[in-house]
């Protein structure tokens, strides 16, 4: 049930971000999900791909830093509440949200929300306990 993420490091500067696009263009692989934080000097650009292994080698191969972690994927209603009763339910379990992101399916009924969590293993178990639909990477890689 964890998904894995890719983080790359970026300098901020114009052309930063536009390279790592281009890399990942070319190697044919498909961003499913994003986010970025940035600082006055560099990023941190957090994906979902489609092929993990693939854009790791690709992105190293052209001089980016890239590393790896396992985050989870839950897949809530896309209504008011739904994000707070998964936070709700973390909360009560005394689990820890580090960072979070989020993109609406396909079919526009549900959001799946990416979590960077401290104890995944208990979260996963506290969420699927309580009826969440957390799902395993090969579903979020092919969204």
């Amino acid at each position: 049930m964890k998904v894995e993420q890719i983080s790359i490091f970026l300098e901020n500067k114009p052309g930063g971000l536009s390279g790592v696009t281009k890399v990942l263009k070319d190697g044919n692989i498909n961003i499913r999900a994003l986010s970025l934080a940035d600082t006055s000097d560099f990023g941190i650009l957090r994906l979902i791909v489609d092929d993990v292994n693939k854009a790791k080698q690709v992105l190293n191969e052209h001089g980016f830093a890239v590393g790896r972690t396992h985050v989870i994927a839950v897949e809530v209603p896309d209504r008011p509440g739904g994000l707070h009763s998964i936070l709700d339910r973390l909360t009560t379990e005394g689990i820890n949200v580090e960072y979070m992101y989020a993109f609406v399916e396909r079919s526009g009924e549900n959001a799946v929300i990416i979590f960077k969590i401290d104890a995944i293993d208990q979260a996963i178990e506290a969420l699927q306990k309580n009826g969440f639909n957390v799902l395993p990477g090969d579903k979020v890689y092919g969204l």
